[in-house]
């Protein structure tokens, strides 16, 4: 028998047990609920804003990743289209923290294709550096631009990205002094709140300087001209990630005000031809582009993707022929490695140079038509690392644009979810609750810091190389590996016709 002491006892310490069970509980309700009002209303983390309490799971399990991943999943340098390592430098260079690594690089030196750039006995010291040079861009428009900046922001449309998006864009570019391009979406008022200098796109569907029947429009391309932040005109050809297809904006995300934007029907998908119809010919575009730079005074280039490469030889020869003030002021050129919001499979996997091939075509035909000088080239395509970058300026580059890299610097985790107005942290859609998520204020300093950051190791790359400045480096200064595990230089593999000593000479 169980005396009644003992009971007493039993029962009291079961009364006890169960308090403290209740003060647990209430303490661990009285957290979520502490925690839910801290990520709620702090700005930093999008998805802690867009999923206060749960969306510290992300974060934990990816802290987890660093000591699972090696047994379990994907290695740093093995994730498409951005590996883990590439995002990792994004990410703490838009949070300007320290960018240092430990005990040893963890790149494969060995596979083809791994760029190598040659370190200089005697570096460039810190204070003999210097910024990058300034650059003049359409010496027969009305209005030149020119401009240092060496890194930019390429083109993403307001409606294929949200407003906040746009406005912590435009913020940080100014901040940076670099540009933004608006994408084929046309000229948004957010586009010019942030300050930033802004080079226009127009793409098939001429949105925002069209007329009812989608015609090119003088009146209208002249408005958008005289905001003096508009500093460029791009006429887009194609773009990496679907050459020989128009964009494509799900109608979910063409709202009331983007429908205005852009000329469109409320709720329809918005998707451009695949091509100018009034472009068909080397001439039909050399026409535009005098069109379009005699009705705004500002510089008038084009995007493309290279692919059958035999055209640039008959546009050169038409430029020669005409005279060199008929020339775009630039050629933007993007890699197939480029990317979107919404392509085709067959286009984006397999239409199209990637940008190691492209880009030394396109400085080599220039300088074998004489037109390097007249002609600047910008590049695009999944250059979002000092790496990238510094390759691309070695090869003949004048500027570089990423938007993949900007959308890593917004806050942007590769969910794959441009194309369904679903993106969690609130860049590529236009749901309220999840852009609640990216402050623009916050964000807008990672830009910032993203681009500055990216100028600054470039320039430790051209410094351990011996030169000054970033826009010095040359082929010579960078060597690629072959298929049996030795490096050539790139002067090399791209011979090309003296394009060291041209550029040096046109200095």
């Amino acid at each position: 028998m169980i005396s009644q002491e003992s009971m007493n006892f039993v029962f009291t310490v079961l009364e006890i047990l169960s308090a403290l069970f209740v003060v647990v509980v209430g303490i661990a309700v009285l957290a979520i609920i502490i925690v839910y009002i801290l990520d709620i209303s702090q700005t930093k983390q999008a998805i802690r804003r867009n999923y206060p309490v749960v969306g510290h799971f992300r974060y934990f399990f990816e802290h987890l990743g660093e000591f699972f991943r090696q047994y379990f999943f994907a290695m740093d340098r093995e994730e498409l289209p951005f590996n883990r390592a590439q995002r990792s430098w994004a990410y703490r260079a838009a949070k300007n923290v320290d960018n240092t690594a430990a005990f040893g690089s963890t790149r494969d030196l060995k596979p083809t294709g791994t760029v190598l750039f040659v370190n200089c006995p005697y570096p460039t010291l810190g204070e003999d550096a210097v910024e990058p040079e300034p650059v003049a861009i359409g010496p027969y428009s009305e209005t030149p631009y020119v401009t240092a900046s060496l890194f930019n922001i390429s083109g993403m449309s307001y409606g294929a990205i949200s407003r906040p998006a746009v406005l912590a864009l435009s913020n940080g570019a100014r901040m940076a002094g670099c540009w933004m391009n608006t994408g084929e979406g046309g000229l948004s008022p957010y586009h010019l709140q942030g300050g930033a200098d802004i080079v226009f796109q127009i793409g098939t569907a001429k949105y925002g300087v069209r007329d009812l029947e989608g015609n090119l429009n003088d009146d209208k391309l002249r408005e958008v001209a005289s905001h003096n932040q508009v500093r460029m005109f791009e006429i887009k050809l194609s773009q990496g990630a679907k050459p020989g297809k128009g964009g494509i904006l799900p109608g979910g995300k063409v709202t009331q005000e983007i429908a205005g934007i852009r000329g469109i029907p409320v709720g329809s998908d918005s998707i451009s031809p695949n091509r100018h119809t009034d472009i068909d010919s080397n001439a039909e575009l050399l026409n535009m582009i005098t069109r379009i730079r005699r009705v705004t005074g500002k510089p008038v280039g084009f995007k493309t993707v290279i692919g059958a490469y035999g055209w640039l030889d008959n546009l050169f020869t038409e430029i020669n022929q005409r005279g060199i003030e008929s020339a775009p002021d630039f050629i933007t050129v993007d890699g197939a490695d480029g990317g979107t919001g919404a392509a085709p499979m067959p286009l984006i996997d397999d239409m199209g140079l990637p940008l190691r091939e492209s880009l030394p075509l396109l400085v080599d035909k220039l300088n074998e038509y004489g037109l390097r000088e007249r002609i600047k080239i910008i590049s695009s395509g999944k250059l979002i690392t000092p790496t990238d970058v510094a390759w691309a300026l070695c090869v003949g580059t004048d500027f570089i644009t990423s938007a993949r890299g900007f959308m890593f610097a917004l806050g942007c985790i590769q969910a794959l979810q441009c194309n369904k107005n679903t993106c969690p942290t609130g860049i590529t859609t236009h749901n309220k609750k999840l852009q609640r998520g990216l402050v623009p204020e916050d964000k807008a300093i990672r830009v910032k810091n993203y681009a500055k950051n990216m100028v600054k190791e470039v320039g430790i790359i051209a410094h351990s190389c011996g030169v000054k400045s970033p826009r010095q480096l040359r082929r010579y200064h960078a060597r690629i590996v072959t298929n049996n595990g030795l490096s050539i230089p790139l002067t090399e593999l791209y011979p090309g016709i003296n394009q060291n000593i041209i550029r040096e000479v046109s200095k």
